[in-house]
């Protein structure tokens, strides 16, 4: 039987070090290919090039046995291109992450990492999307000690179609996390208050986003879980 490919991306960049740690994790389920944007590419949801050439290069991440590409395009466009050109033959995974910030609730819908594994269920491939909670706890020992469990248990466990797995490790210490919670829900329950700045200035009006975050969430979602502590496992569907 042939080794199993893995193909891993994020939005993150691919000098993340999160990135570089899940291809650490994943070297033993499968030969590992990455296929990453060449710098931060967060919020552009399931967004793809058409119309103009997406560029490839080869690209040390420092782990030994990964055959890796940066590329000038989206996270979206990473899995196109990997799976559709630049891998042997189509992976029978994609894993994106480990993404720097929470990819839960009304986020999701604008996540990239989430897009990523989006575009990889809609090709028929078994995806899980990885996220941490950023701020100034540091959370890698929570990430260590969890994330070979995990990606252990998702790799192998069945999805509908269009479905992948979405994986939310919360912002504590490895002490304070209460464990794992499955099957969490989608919080329809806002992640942020947004709210935009607007001056004017030179004839134009120039606005930001502002972000309040919210601290409240409904028992048995990915917002609860990881407001309490928990890490938040769950699926997210693509269109049907």
């Amino acid at each position: 039987m042939a080794e199993r490919l893995i193909l891993i991306t994020n939005d993150d960049g691919i000098d993340s070090p999160g990135l570089k740690r899940l291809a650490i994790a994943a070297k033993k389920y499968g030969d590992v290919y990455v296929v990453a944007p060449d710098g931060e590419r967060s919020g552009m949801s399931h967004s793809f090039t058409y119309k103009t050439e997406i560029t490839a290069l080869e690209h040390d991440i420092g782990v030994d046995g990964v055959v890796a590409y940066s590329s000038d395009g989206t996270p979206c466009d990473c899995v196109r291109i990997g799976a559709l050109g630049l891998l042997p033959r189509k992976p029978d995974y994609v894993l994106a992450g480990i993404n720097l910030g929470y990819n839960i609730s009304s986020d999701i819908q604008y996540s990239a990492t989430v897009g990523a594994v989006l575009e990889a269920s809609f090709q028929g491939i078994h995806a899980i999307a990885f996220s941490r909670g950023a701020g100034e706890v540091d959370n890698m020992p929570l990430v260590d000690k969890y994330l070979d469990e995990i990606l252990g248990e998702l790799i192998g466990k069945k999805l509908d179609p269009n479905q992948a797995w979405n994986v939310n490790f919360p912002l504590c210490t490895l002490e304070e996390c209460r464990g794992v919670m499955s099957d969490c829900k989608i919080s329809m329950d806002a992640f942020y208050q947004d709210n935009y700045h607007k001056k004017f200035e030179n004839g134009k009006y120039i606005l930001k986003v502002q972000q309040d975050r919210q601290w409240e969430a409904s028992e048995g979602t990915d917002l609860y879980a990881v407001i309490n502590n928990y890490i938040s496992v769950g699926n997210v569907t693509n269109i049907k």
